[in-house]
């Protein structure tokens, strides 16, 4: 791309354009750290306050049968489940993603364990997001029964690591670090063929790129719904478990909401049998309720347009950040290859915290990962192609004129 005209010229043949008009984005700033925080949907202040003022304080307990709660995090489940390859009833928005991951590996090495009591370790990748390793780290030490967590550096490692020992695999599909994105289909298979379980962790994945749990045949997922499915900052995450497993999960945090029937009020816990057993406690109704939001500008389009749109936009980036910034030490981290790329770009650079906070300054939002890692997100919900275009001349300028040696910028806030 040789001017920004080109790009205006992109924008307004652009088939998603006018989604961009239901966000609340604002003036002057670039935002490309969806993938770490959507941004607000227009609608979720109004339907914040109608749970406020009206659902809680006019109809305050009632609300729980007349502005349906207590079905919530069933039918946003089921909302979502389109946009990941699941089928109705397979998916509840509840918890945290460490929670939700908590369950289903504890679920499914029960599952292992009665099928064969010699599987007893989790394979999964060094360059996992923390938050996964630490969970099974910290279950396989509640287990103590000699369970193992077994690391991979690449996914090309992963048929060498997946003996028969081996109960259950956990992956990320798109590594939040660099973009890269595994073939779902692929390792799906060969974690099938050694008689292991396949877990993804979709949080980079869900609503940027198509996915097609069933169609795979993987076992479970977790995703979170606060990055490209825009629902807000620490909006609950989601679980999903096909059919096939729902009566053989044995839920961990057997807390009222999982059972069967919660308003008997038994002493004893008997689990739903249905996608329900998957809930643990009182679910958080104001931040979940904003997911709706999120989720609705989702039924205006299909994954196929925001996925032809993200590669689109991450192409064009990747090609003016090399061609614009040409010898200002970036170097591209993320695969170039679509097959391989999610719908974030990073750029690796020896003072990338710095670069960053400068390009902040500049009203240019991305974010940072150690080591070195200026990460990109693009949204096609919001993104327009301009915005592309005047983001890579800021880093241009950022870089070559050095505005990030100011002392400020290598100032540490508590996140980075």
């Amino acid at each position: 791309m040789k001017d920004r005209n080109e790009a205006l010229a992109l924008d307004r043949a652009d088939p998603l354009a006018a989604l961009r008009d239901q966000f609340a984005l604002p003036s002057g700033t670039i935002y490309l750290d969806g993938n770490s925080l959507g941004v607000a949907p227009k609608a979720a202040a109004a339907r914040a306050q109608q749970v406020i003022a009206a659902e809680w304080g006019d109809d305050l307990i009632r609300s729980w049968n007349s502005a349906g709660w207590f079905a919530l995090p069933r039918r946003l489940g089921n909302k979502l489940a389109p946009l990941i390859g699941a089928a109705d009833n397979e998916v509840v928005v509840t918890d945290t993603i460490s929670v939700n991951l908590f369950k289903v590996l504890s679920a499914g090495l029960r599952m292992q364990q009665m099928r064969d009591p010699q599987r007893r370790v989790i394979v999964s990748e060094r360059s996992n997001f923390p938050t996964d390793l630490y969970i099974a780290q910290g279950l396989i030490e509640q287990l103590d029964r000699g369970y193992e967590l077994r690391l991979i550096d690449d996914p090309a490692d992963l048929p060498a690591a997946l003996g028969d020992d081996v109960a259950i695999s956990m992956l990320t599909h798109v590594n939040y670090r660099t973009g890269r994105m595994h073939d779902m289909q692929t390792l799906t298979r060969q974690i099938h063929a050694c008689g292991a379980l396949a877990l993804w962790d979709l949080a980079h994945s869900a609503g940027a790129v198509p996915v097609d749990l069933n169609g795979v045949g993987a076992d479970f997922a977790v995703g979170c719904t606060y990055k490209y499915l825009n629902g807000g900052p620490g909006s609950p995450a989601f679980v999903w478990v096909p059919q096939r497993h729902q009566r053989a999960f044995s839920q961990p945090l057997s807390g009222w909401w999982g059972h069967s029937a919660p308003f008997a009020m038994s002493p004893d816990y008997r689990p739903a049998d249905d996608i329900g057993r998957f809930l643990c406690g009182t679910q958080p109704i104001v931040s979940m309720a904003l997911v709706d939001c999120g989720l609705d500008v989702f039924l205006q389009t299909d994954m196929q347009a925001i996925r032809r749109k993200s590669l689109a936009l991450t192409d064009l980036f990747i090609e003016l950040v090399e061609t614009r910034c040409a010898g200002l030490g970036l170097e591209l981290a993320t695969p170039r290859g679509h097959a391989q790329r999610g719908s974030h770009v990073s750029f690796a650079h020896p003072h990338g915290y710095a670069v960053m906070q400068a390009l902040i300054a500049r009203h240019v939002i991305g974010d940072y990962r150690e080591p070195h890692v200026l990460r990109f997100g693009f949204t096609p919900l919001y993104l327009r192609y301009a915005d592309v275009w005047d983001a890579v001349e800021m880093l241009r300028d950022v870089l070559a004129n050095e505005q990030w040696r100011a002392p400020e910028f290598a100032a540490r806030g508590a996140v980075t």
